[in-house]
């Protein structure tokens, strides 16, 4: 039995940072929307990579490496994304590092997003992200993403030429 016992005055005691709370209607409903939309795009890919549909018919060919015979910043993401779909997860991120990388942030939003949507747990730290972070940062992360896997696959291609 304690010998001591404190009461903290209301503006003394620590607020607990809730980790989620329950979403609204409205969350929910953009959650859905969203989950369904990467499963979708995945699906598509899933077709693409098992011969069902022709992937090129959609994204043509790529007019930079035609012009200057070197790789444009999006070559072979969808060779890479491919690859994710079909479990091949390490080759993907050899292929086209951006891409893989990109697919892995589309998973963690499905399923968080399947999470808000069918449960109703909406993750505070979403809202810090998108609403208190200045979107340019996002936008900026995702250049440097891309451009990241650019230079390896320009590295690798000029590599390959010099042999």
């Amino acid at each position: 039995m304690p010998y001591f016992t404190a009461t903290m005055q209301t503006s003394q005691q620590t607020k607990a940072v809730k980790f989620y709370r329950r979403a609204t209607g409205k969350q929910r409903l953009i959650a859905g929307v969203m989950c369904l939309f990467i499963v979708g795009f995945f699906g598509v890919l899933s077709l693409g990579g098992a011969g069902k549909i022709n992937l090129t018919r959609w994204t043509g060919g790529c007019g930079f490496k035609q012009k200057y015979n070197l790789p444009c910043p999006s070559c072979s993401m969808t060779t890479a994304a491919i690859a994710f779909v079909q479990g091949r997860i390490f080759q993907s991120f050899y292929i086209q590092p951006a891409a893989a990388l990109l697919c892995v942030l589309f998973v963690i939003s499905a399923f968080l997003a399947f999470l808000t949507a069918c449960f109703g747990v909406y993750f505070s730290f979403i809202e810090t992200i998108f609403c208190r972070a200045n979107i340019k940062y996002i936008v900026l992360a995702l250049v440097v993403i891309i451009l990241a896997g650019w230079a390896v696959t320009l590295a690798r291609a000029l590599a390959e030429r010099s042999r």
